[in-house]
């Protein structure tokens, strides 16, 4: 059994540890508020983008765009897949960084050639680790995600989509769930496709609208879908890095759980210890007395003879 001064030791300690996890916790939280901000002071340009591109292909059916090119002539290792994967700079955020990881090599297991352009230092640690090929690295974009930074990832991928160096590109990022969950998810980014977006008014998506393009459809296409390849591109690295910061404040809050537990446990070990002391500390003294009264008894009986 471990002494008193061990057991204070290591409630020290945990209680040390504890102010760690508490500023962690704080931090994260600043963080996570600070970037929910910034996305919902840009989301209505984006949003509006979206709806844009969601009526000219609604309404032109025929375009013939590059950004639209699915080159179905191209099949298995014939297509290179571009793939952008969003971890994190560092780790303590649960399971975070490993769901991104297992979400990428799902994709890259298909029968397709890929190229990684990787965010986030825990990221190319790992794919370092494998020895797998990176095309790209982004280094800072993990903890400061802004429309500069994604307009230079966006634009690399663009390019290369356009000059045939890749025939598709997804982007791989965690999205917030809840307040207590979060899933690691791919979006295809290239090439684009009509969906119909809910979040479009009425009025966005009209089939029966009659609409007028100058110079053409294609030029304004060409015009606004790389400013929305960038907005989704942003929105992915801003959601990622909440979740990032999410998962860091349920990982620390557990971890404060753990060592409140742990405190109690050696709390009520560091009592036991003590009242063994004193136990045993009482104990000697009666025997000491008890050892003294012989003693006396015994002299007493000495003199008498």
């Amino acid at each position: 059994m471990a002494n008193m001064r061990e057991i204070s030791g290591r409630m020290k300690s945990i209680r040390d540890t504890m102010k760690i996890t508490n500023a962690m916790y704080m931090i994260s939280s600043t963080k996570m508020r600070k970037a929910k901000r910034s996305q919902e002071g840009n989301s209505p340009y984006f949003s509006e983008l979206q709806a844009m591109y969601d009526r000219i292909v609604e309404n032109v059916p025929d375009l013939d765009n590059p950004y639209l090119d699915e080159r179905p002539l191209k099949k298995g290792k014939d297509r290179t897949r571009a793939i952008i994967v969003v971890t994190a700079d560092k780790g303590m955020a649960g399971a975070y960084n490993h769901n991104v990881l297992k979400v990428v090599d799902t994709l890259m297991r298909e029968d397709v050639k890929s190229k990684l352009y990787v965010i986030g230092e825990v990221g190319r640690q790992a794919f370092a680790g494998q020895k797998a090929p990176m095309e790209g690295q982004f280094k800072y974009t993990a903890q400061n995600p802004s429309i500069h930074r994604a307009r230079v990832i966006g634009e690399l991928i663009i390019s290369q989509f356009v000059a045939g160096e890749i025939d598709e590109a997804y982007i791989v990022y965690t999205e917030i769930k809840n307040s207590m969950t979060s899933e690691a998810k791919w979006k295809k980014l290239l090439p684009l496709k009509f969906e119909s977006n809910e979040a479009a008014s009425e009025e966005a998506v009209n089939a029966s609208e009659e609409l007028n393009f100058v110079p053409s459809a294609d030029a304004v296409l060409n015009h606004i879908v790389p400013d929305m390849i960038v907005g989704q591109i942003y929105s992915a690295l801003v959601e990622a890095y909440c979740s990032e910061q999410n998962d860091r404040m349920l990982a620390m809050d557990a971890a404060n759980k753990n060592a409140q537990a742990m405190i109690h446990e050696l709390s009520i070990e560091f009592n036991r210890v003590r009242q063994a002391m004193i136990t045993q500390e009482i104990t000697e003294v009666i025997a000491g007395a008890k050892a003294q009264k012989k003693k006396k008894k015994k002299k007493k009986e000495a003199g008498r003879t």
